[in-house]
């Protein structure tokens, strides 16, 4: 099984999300071959040999990266040729906001799911039985909060990496029994 995991990052943070979800994979199929790579250097042939695609980014006003949304406008080309119909996708994100909300992840999510969804490809949320759901996971995805309640940068916390950690874990679970 190929998995691609690729994010940006600005401060890290969502970098660490993505080194967690892969070593929950890693812990769920000892034999996947995971890629990680930044969206910038991502090629649209990464996301043609992977089975397993994942998403991260950081929220910028509500809504995901530039470098994120710009390897989703390459990958147009793929959804003209149904490339990545079939494939797995699962999307995760990391963002502050004033006041502890997480400032548009939702949305965020919801915009990287709705660009799968596109491709006809297959999306794994985050269930709420799965551990560390109440500290770093919404039904789209894995959350990192990396913001201080003023808005300014912080680091996630080590419960959102160990939800992390669970939502890969799952991600592989899901993809091996899709792939029997």
């Amino acid at each position: 099984m190929n998995v691609l995991i690729a994010c940006h990052s600005d401060y890290g943070n969502t970098k660490k999300m993505a080194d967690a979800i892969a070593a929950g994979m890693r812990v769920s199929c000892s034999t996947a071959d995971i890629t990680l790579k930044s969206a910038i250097d991502t090629a649209l042939d990464d996301l043609v040999v992977a089975d397993v695609i994942v998403f991260g980014t950081p929220v910028h006003m509500g809504s995901m990266a530039w470098q994120m949304k710009q390897l989703i406008d390459r990958a147009g080309k793929l959804w003209m040729e149904g490339t990545l119909e079939g494939k797995l996708g699962a999307v995760f994100a990391t963002g502050g906001g004033f006041g502890g909300a997480g400032g548009g992840v939702e949305t965020t999510m919801v915009s990287l799911h709705s660009n799968f969804l596109e491709h006809g490809m297959i999306v794994v949320g985050f269930p709420k039985s799965l551990p560390g759901y109440a500290d770093g996971g919404l039904q789209w995805g894995a959350y990192g909060r990396s913001g201080d309640h003023t808005g300014m940068p912080a680091t996630v916390s080590d419960a959102a990496l160990a939800a992390a950690r669970s939502y890969g874990a799952y991600i592989a679970e899901v993809a091996v029994k899709l792939v029997k």
